[in-house]
């Protein structure tokens, strides 16, 4: 990405937002495509359940053909991946309300929680697509206080559907990658809030 520093391995972690799993797996391929190395984590309910989305396992077989990895859905297999300086950076997309919540409380109680526990033990960046209902209602106190963190870069997002879901903010899954690349230098990509005609 720059002269100097240049970007190699994601952790790309999968919480339970299900309706934009599969646009982050799109951004998985243009990744791939870009020869990055992808080391995938998946969540404990992504790993599990099946939705009207897609079943669990045909998402589990996609996301490890794409990345030629077998996916991280432990606690156990998380935890090595700071002190083994797996990646370079880590993106949690989607990332739900809940692992938002927890990232803020420093909860580390599921695989994605760990992941980014540990890559935050040698202190390089994170990145947060955000996809949740709630942004600005239940969620927006958790938000606020992590667009102030340390390490922590955000995906601009965009209210989806004013009219139904007032509250609800969703990353803009296409700009991950003009994101990360920002992320790496410790720059945070602007605006964060997006409308529609803004970019």
């Amino acid at each position: 990405m720059t002269k100097t520093r240049k970007l190699k391995k994601i952790g790309f972690c999968i919480c339970g937002s299900f309706c934009t799993i599969s646009k982050a797996i799109e951004q998985m391929e243009i990744l791939k495509e870009k020869n990055f190395e992808i080391f995938p984590v998946m969540s404990e309910a992504v790993i599990s359940k099946n939705t009207r989305f897609g079943k669990a396992k045909e998402i589990i077989n996609k996301i490890e053909k794409i990345c030629e990895k077998k996916v991280i859905h432990t606690i156990e297999d998380a935890e090595p991946i700071g002190p083994k300086k797996l990646v370079d950076i880590m993106l949690v997309a989607p990332c739900t309300s809940n692992t938002l919540a927890k990232l803020e409380k420093a909860i580390t109680d599921t695989t994605v929680t760990m992941a980014v526990k540990s890559h935050l033990r040698v202190q390089n960046p994170v990145v947060i697509a955000l996809a949740t209902n709630d942004a600005l209602a239940g969620t927006a106190k958790n938000l606020g206080s992590m667009l102030n963190r340390k390490h922590y870069y955000f995906v601009p997002m965009v209210q989806d559907d004013i009219k139904n879901k007032p509250n609800s903010l969703v990353a803009e899954f296409g700009l991950i990658p003009k994101t990360i690349e920002k992320a790496y230098n410790r720059v945070q990509i602007r605006p964060i809030f997006l409308t529609k005609n803004s970019y």
